[in-house]
């Protein structure tokens, strides 16, 4: 089996083996205590969090251990608006940020706090001059509206997306924050074993099993002078931010690891690179109606993302298992969700169909062949047992995926009506694409679907296949014939 999703978690480094091991002969005391093991303890934690603040760019005594990246973040964001309240109850984040910090944001709002979100293009990337217009209290500040006009108490914005690998421009934003005096939040989870994140940031999240250290070890750092308020209940644990005694050769084999990773990450990086480069070419050529996403340049090295037509999320996976590979994906076709990747949506890209790619280090130009010798195959089948156009006839003993959609003729505008309500993606997508043909040049085919989806599939396919998108009209979705 070939393990393609190191974007969610990797295996554990030899490092970290190594360390976590020694660690649990030397390290099981109270660092807090002042007999013989304790002070061997001690110095064992002081010893991680010196390598780890290294790595990271920041003061020992600015960074502490967390139970997770997920709870760094939650911690980051409630501290710093808690800090932060009498100067304002703004938030803002970007619309394609880690669900970790979507949830907090969710929780300040519930909380009666105010959110402001960040659009993105269509590669993922966020645009500084929309963060400096939002800071300055201009239009366009998201759902809840600009909140305080020319303030905000925090900006969260993550250093690489984790679904499509797109780096953001923290350097330029951190810049626009320092001149409007907001601190700035980075999620650094993705990015941290590849390089220290950009200067200019004033809090900054990170977690261990991106980098193959142990599960249950995430970092985060507050620079010295940013307002910051812990959570209570606290104890006098982590200079009073995380109570709880830590799990030391977990937090050892953690910043080990993080050193190992980041001493190798140059090298390593480049020829990963290169194995994405061949994999951004050659997927799209091999596989029919298919869309590769996130910026093409400005991302990480070992990560890709593709969309595929006519096909759900959930058999591609699955097929691709069978195939002897371990990929992720974040189309809404998977078990975890019936809605669309927030990610994904937010960049206004094909949705169904998406598999991610992020190949872990060590992984050899023969595994990337491979993978791209079986890939044409298994989207194929996955058509076909959906009944996709140009996918030929279900093979045997499969059978499409729901009963033919009504068609129904409308002489008066020279269209047709496609009825795919109740039927989740790819369906609606497949039936427009079976019926467009059936009108005229200049006809119009009308979609019903009530699959969030639809939102997005539909306008990619009129993208992808030179159709004109009309619009949306709560569930009816209309398209116009151009060629």
């Amino acid at each position: 089996m070939v393990y393609f999703d190191a974007a969610s978690a990797l295996p554990p480094h030899p490092v970290a083996r190594q360390a976590l091991l020694a660690a649990l002969d030397e390290g099981w005391a109270d660092p807090a205590r002042l007999h013989r093991e304790g002070r061997r303890a001690r110095l064992l934690l002081d010893a991680a969090r010196e390598s780890a603040a290294e790595s990271l760019g920041c003061r020992p005594d600015e960074l502490v251990f967390t139970p997770s990246g997920t709870r760094a973040l939650h911690a980051a964001v409630a501290g710093a608006l808690a800090g932060r309240r009498r100067v304002s109850r703004r938030l803002v984040v970007s619309a394609v940020e880690h669900s970790a910090v979507l949830h907090a944001a969710d929780a300040h709002r519930a909380d009666g706090g105010t959110v402001a979100e960040l659009g993105v293009d269509r590669l993922g990337r966020v645009d500084p001059a929309q963060v400096a217009e939002l800071l300055s209290g201009g239009p366009g500040a998201g759902e809840d509206g600009p909140g305080e006009e020319g303030t905000a108490a925090l900006l969260c914005l993550q250093s690489a997306n984790h679904e499509v690998g797109t780096l953001q421009p923290v350097a330029e934003v951190a810049e626009i924050c320092r001149a409007a005096g907001v601190p700035l939040l980075v999620d650094a989870a993705q990015s941290a074993p590849w390089e220290a994140p950009p200067a200019g940031w004033s809090l900054l999240a990170a977690s261990a099993h991106k980098w193959g250290g142990p599960g249950g070890v995430g970092l985060l750092a507050v620079r010295k002078g940013v307002r910051f308020a812990p959570a209570p209940p606290l104890d006098e644990r982590e200079y009073g931010r995380m109570p709880g005694f830590p799990d030391l050769p977990a937090i050892v084999a953690a910043a080990a690891s993080l050193r190992a990773v980041r001493a190798a990450a140059a090298a390593e990086g480049a020829r990963l690179r290169a194995l994405v480069d061949r994999l951004r070419e050659a997927v799209p050529r091999l596989v029919p109606d298919c869309e590769v996403v996130g910026d093409p340049v400005r991302r990480l090295p070992h990560l890709v993302t593709f969309s595929c037509l006519y096909a759900d999320g959930e058999s591609l996976l699955l097929g691709l298992d069978r195939a002897g590979f371990s990929v992720s994906s974040g189309s809404s076709c998977t078990s975890s969700t019936l809605t669309p990747s927030h990610v994904l949506r937010a960049m206004g890209v094909l949705s169904e169909g998406n598999v991610r790619v992020s190949l872990p280090p060590g992984t050899t130009g023969a595994d990337v062949e491979e993978f791209l010798r079986v890939l044409p195959e298994v989207v194929s089948s996955v058509r076909a047992q959906l009944d996709a156009p140009g996918a030929g006839t279900p093979k045997a003993g499969t059978s499409a995926a729901a009963p033919a959609t009504e068609v129904a003729d409308r002489a008066e505008d020279e269209g047709l009506t496609v009825d795919a309500l109740g039927k989740r993606c790819p369906l609606p997508v497949i039936e427009l694409a079976k019926v467009i043909g059936r009108v005229p040049v200049g006809g119009v085919v009308t979609v019903l679907a009530d699959d969030e989806a639809a939102r997005l599939d539909i306008p990619a396919w009129c993208a992808m296949r030179g159709q004109e998108y009309l619009g949306a009209d709560g569930t009816a979705y209309r398209v116009r014939r151009t060629s």
